[in-house]
């Protein structure tokens, strides 16, 4: 049974989600302040994390960075900001989805169910091809981890198939409506410029220097691709 941790400071639509979700046959669990979720979701390390960013004492985004520096638990955020530059700045962080506020408790079980779905059908389809190395970088399918010079490093399960979908097919320029629909799925519902973000926060995590990359180039008009170039 998934774990999903839902961490909300509104106590009613925290215990609404909660009910939503176990009738959904989930076992979920609330917090009601930031303190609480990031000490929960260390302790209790669920599947997925339900991210409400307006919250007391530590707030959603700064939970959502520190989750990323220590786990790749898919993380969807709730947000009563609903504009591009705001949903885009929780993407930037490792967020996986955002819902806006005001969303129906079905909304968000569907979410979850699709966030979820998504990572278990990535592990699967990856267990057929083990490997993928380009010089230093190594990505191992199996185990959904990617390592650079040894040393591996953390990506989320979007991170890792935005990867992944550029790897398997190195100098295919990729526009970026493609990238949404072969890494993240017909069914997401985020903004293109969404690509970006991730794009931005996966060279940070594998490249020497990201502002000049060696593996995920940018092409200009049209997306991006992956390129093994020296170092």
């Amino acid at each position: 049974m998934d774990k999903i941790l839902i961490v909300e400071d509104d106590v009613k639509t925290a215990n609404l989600l909660r009910l939503y979700l176990r009738q959904a046959g989930y076992k979920a669990e609330t917090a009601n302040d930031g303190y609480t979720g990031l000490d929960m979701a260390r302790r209790i390390q669920p599947d997925l994390v339900v991210l409400d960013l307006m919250l007391p004492n530590l707030d959603g985004l700064d939970i959502c960075r520190l989750i990323r520096l220590e786990s790749s638990v898919p993380i969807i955020i709730l947000t009563a900001k609903s504009t591009e530059d705001d949903v885009l700045r929780g993407l930037e962080l490792g967020a996986d989805d955002y819902i806006a506020k005001p969303f129906s408790p079905r909304e968000v079980v569907a979410r979850v169910k699709t966030v979820l779905r998504r990572v278990q059908e990535n592990t699967l389809s990856n267990n057929t091809q083990k490997e993928l190395q380009f010089g230093d970088l190594v990505i191992n399918l199996t185990r959904h981890e990617v390592a650079i010079e040894e040393t591996v490093v953390h990506l989320t399960p979007k991170e890792f198939k935005l990867l992944e979908t550029l790897a398997k097919e190195p100098g295919r320029a990729f526009s970026r409506l493609e990238l949404v629909e072969r890494a993240f799925g017909y069914d997401y519902e985020g903004l293109e410029r969404t690509v970006d973000a991730h794009v931005m926060n996966l060279r940070k995590k594998i490249e020497h220097d990201h502002t000049n990359p060696n593996y995920v180039e940018t092409v200009y008009g049209v997306g991006y691709r992956f390129m093994e170039r020296r170092h």
